[in-house]
């Protein structure tokens, strides 16, 4: 595994082990260090229409539009014809998410969802494959007669984008299609709460499963919440799920409001902490926020300059690692906040996936704090069972990079990863 960060060479694990004759493309439960995505499966199709094409399909523009499959059919198969098509991208939040990890850990991964069992070239289908990281262990999807989803964005000549959402059989995943024994020995179980307005569909026993399994084995459960108005919809569920099932939130500012009824992200985040153990919220131009909890005997101060908002010198122990409440003797509320990375990009191509990004990042020091303790389980890094690897604040720092790198490019998922970081003060002060 890739570590996050530029740091000395003796915090790159393995640096001895044999290698195999041949690479496994399969994750190996029993030796690997992954984490595993549930996902309803879609792709984002983009093109340019007119106006009167949306007036002949009944389309409102300017809204996402819920249609049937054969309407929907029709209007990809149309677009098809006129080579009105500029674009399909692999969709879904937690695809993405996932993708993202692979590439920044340069390791494993495994998705959970369905595919359509006969792929043809150029389908819905098979741009998802070709846009998804070898990385990416695709072989538990739950193969599907019909289509996955698709997401179709409508660009009219006045630049309004109308969505067209076709759900095909994405929400079909069954319960029998999840593995356990790769959702107990994950670094971590990552899910949005996409799924829990498929009603009556089989995708929601199958993810109920895939919490009690986690859950049972105390694998870090992360869930990203969907749209402002999802969370609206859903606030209820979405709290008791939280409590029940969930150890971190990953959200942007509008759905902390939508879920706190609190508008300053440091309060909201105090309150999610009520119910989880971490919190990610993403403020757009006001930049990243990372909160959770660490034990007042192992709580460090910050070296960079304090700040306070609705929160009195809220950073002051953003050195400290974040841990989950149930391992702390004396929990501590810890807040750490960044501002965009380089004051953020001069043109912003793409606003899709930058929340995914930056989750992505904090999956990755999850991921690299279990790989640490499994090969190191007697460093001074494990004396207590800390949930990362870095600090907040370290965390914040990589996942803001992440996040501009999906800023400043049109796809919603990184095509590489990231540069070497310059070294930090916290690393010098960790390595005290």
């Amino acid at each position: 595994m890739k570590f996050p960060g530029h740091r000395k060479i003796k915090h790159y694990f393995p640096v001895s082990a044999p290698k195999p004759e041949l690479p496994r493309f399969e994750v190996d439960p029993a030796l690997d260090t992954y984490v595993v995505g549930l996902d309803q499966v879609i792709v984002d199709v983009v093109a340019k229409v007119s106006d009167e094409f949306l007036q002949r399909y009944g389309i409102g523009k300017g809204l996402s539009n819920l249609v049937e499959h054969q309407q929907a059919d029709a209007i990809y198969q149309e677009l098809l014809h006129c080579q009105a098509i500029s674009d399909h991208f692999a969709g879904g939040t937690i695809g993405n998410t996932i993708h993202n990890y692979s590439v920044l850990a340069d390791d494993k991964s495994v998705l959970l969802g369905v595919m359509s069992a006969n792929i043809t070239l150029g389908s819905p289908a098979y741009h998802y494959l070709c846009h998804t990281s070898s990385k990416v262990d695709l072989n538990h999807l739950h193969g599907v007669a019909g289509d996955i989803g698709r997401g179709i964005t409508l660009i009219t000549p006045d630049g309004e984008r109308t969505f067209v959402i076709d759900p095909g059989d994405m929400d079909q995943l069954t319960q029998t299609s999840i593995p356990a024994d790769l959702v107990t020995n994950a670094s971590a179980l990552v899910l949005s709460a996409y799924p829990l307005r498929a009603t009556g569909q089989p995708i929601i026993a199958a993810m109920q499963h895939s919490l009690e399994l986690a859950n049972q084995q105390q694998v870090p459960v992360v869930m990203s919440l969907g749209t402002r108005h999802l969370v609206e919809e859903l606030r209820t569920t979405i709290q008791q799920t939280a409590e029940h099932h969930i150890q971190i939130l990953a959200m942007n500012e509008q759905e902390a409001e939508a879920l706190t009824g609190l508008s300053e992200p440091l309060l909201a985040a105090e309150k999610i902490l009520d119910w989880v153990d971490m919190v990610l919220i993403t403020a757009g131009a006001e930049g990243l926020y990372l909160c959770g909890y660490t034990d007042a005997s192992v709580q460090r101060e910050t070296t960079h300059p304090i700040k306070s908002g609705a929160l009195a010198d809220f950073n002051r122990y953003e050195f400290s690692r974040p841990m989950l409440r149930r391992d702390c003797q004396q929990p501590v509320k810890v807040y750490s906040h960044i501002d965009p990375y380089m004051g953020g990009p001069e043109r912003i191509a793409n606003t899709n996936g930058a929340g995914d990004g930056a989750l992505a990042a904090v999956l990755h020091d999850m991921a690299a704090n279990h790989h640490h303790r499994q090969l190191q389980p007697l460093s001074s890094k494990h004396e207590l069972p800390y949930l990362c690897y870095s600090s907040f604040a370290q965390i914040c720092k990589y996942a803001n990079r992440v996040s501009y790198e999906i800023l400043v490019q049109y796809a919603s998922r990184l095509s590489r990863g990231l540069p070497e970081r310059e070294d930090s003060l916290e690393e010098a002060y960790w390595e005290r």
